[in-house]
């Protein structure tokens, strides 16, 4: 148990609401949400977890393993590829989580479970997030966010709580990958899809392939960054991605960031 008064507001929180649904990624926010409110509601809780085509396929393999293994009631639905997030306009966020929430809030009904909540926390309000507007008008609780509840001490709370997911480096949706206005091709998502894999199987964790055409932009960790500068590995990801479909490969010099495909805007 942890001995903190915000985890512990996060309890008392999640223990009024009686009875809910959490939407379950499988990333680092999300698992320590469901794992709090097992904590908090012992079997009144319902993970449901989204599969669609911008969504990496490991990730909805973490989340089933981890319902699995502490005994949470999961329920897994695949939804069709909204025709707006093919267009990948700038609020493509929006129309993401307006979609990917109404049918959670749906399924969640059919369950008998009336309150869906979510993991975002109270750092997302640092980057343009689209997605938050769609979340407001479909009601959906955000505890984290309610209670001031930072990345880094929900990293703490997970460890404490020897949660795996601890030390799991950030991921988004694949069509953050693929610039804002550039038409999404589920062949485009397989192949950055892919090439994240590979990278993660040579010890890249938290890369993002983010692609411009055939050229793809490599972001590795910082602190990653000496392990790849290296002739052997470049000629290998080169050989590997340019299997892949990829005609050029760089590597971003300034590392991976979060929503750098946002500092267009």
């Amino acid at each position: 148990m942890i001995d903190n008064v915000k985890f512990n507001n996060l309890l008392s929180y999640l223990k009024s609401l009686e009875k809910v649904a959490i939407a379950f990624s499988g990333g680092v926010d999300s698992t320590l949400l469901v794992k709090a409110c097992q904590m908090a509601l012992k079997d009144n809780v319902l993970a449901i977890s989204m599969k669609t085509p911008y969504i990496p396929a490991w990730e909805i393999e973490e989340a089933v393993n981890f319902t699995r293994e502490h005994n949470i009631r999961h329920k897994l639905f695949d939804i069709p590829f909204l025709h707006q997030l093919k267009e990948n306009r700038k609020d493509r966020c929006y129309w993401c989580k307006s979609h990917l929430f109404k049918h959670m809030l749906s399924e969640a009904h059919k369950e008998g479970f009336t309150t869906l909540i979510d993991g975002t926390n109270y750092d997302d309000l640092q980057d343009y997030r689209p997605g938050l507007q769609a979340l407001k008008e479909l009601q959906i609780k955000s505890p984290f966010l309610e209670l001031r509840i930072t990345k880094p001490e929900i990293r703490r709370y997970s460890k404490q709580l020897e949660l795996s997911t601890w030390e799991k480096p950030a991921y988004a949706c694949l069509l953050t990958r693929i610039p804002y206005d550039q038409e999404v091709k589920n062949n485009d998502l397989k192949r950055i899809e892919q090439a994240e894999k590979y990278l993660r199987k040579l010890g890249f964790a938290g890369s993002r392939v983010r692609i411009h055409g055939n050229l793809a932009r490599i972001e590795i960790q910082k602190d990653n960054l000496t392990n790849i500068l290296t002739t052997q590995m470049f000629d290998k990801i080169s050989r590997e991605l340019k299997d892949m479909g990829f005609t050029y490969i760089t590597m971003d010099m300034e590392g991976y960031r979060t929503g750098s495909q946002n500092e267009s805007l």
